[in-house]
């Protein structure tokens, strides 16, 4: 077995998804997750797709992103908008709290630890 993987997708099922029902702000958005690497400690990666839609996020986990395509604004609680787009990065840290708003089709590699 090798120690490392790529982020390639080619033969991985994704797992389908959408916020609760109770968290969605406005529209209907739908994930698909295909999920890479799950290691011991709580360590995650993967490639996740989101449609057009709004809802709200709490992170109790910290995640590392950057979009691969696409349009989202996240924004933190009594803070402001930020769009990102293609080869924009971001961490969210523990604590965080606001929504994610998908404007077009969403694509982000991620890295999470729990």
């Amino acid at each position: 077995m090798a120690n490392f993987i790529t982020f390639s997708i080619d033969g991985v099922e994704p797992e389908f998804g959408a916020p609760d029902a109770d968290r969605i702000v406005s529209g209907d958005p739908h994930f698909r997750t295909w999920n890479l690497e799950e290691r011991e400690g709580g360590l995650y990666s993967g490639i996740w797709e989101a449609t057009p839609g709004k809802w709200r996020i709490v992170y109790e986990e910290w995640e590392y992103f950057s979009l691969l395509a696409g349009h989202s604004i996240v924004t933190e609680e009594g803070g402001e908008p930020v769009h990102l787009k293609a080869g924009d990065r971001m961490i969210l840290r523990p604590g965080f709290k606001g929504t994610w708003e998908v404007v077009e089709t969403t694509r982000k590699d991620y890295v999470i630890k729990v």
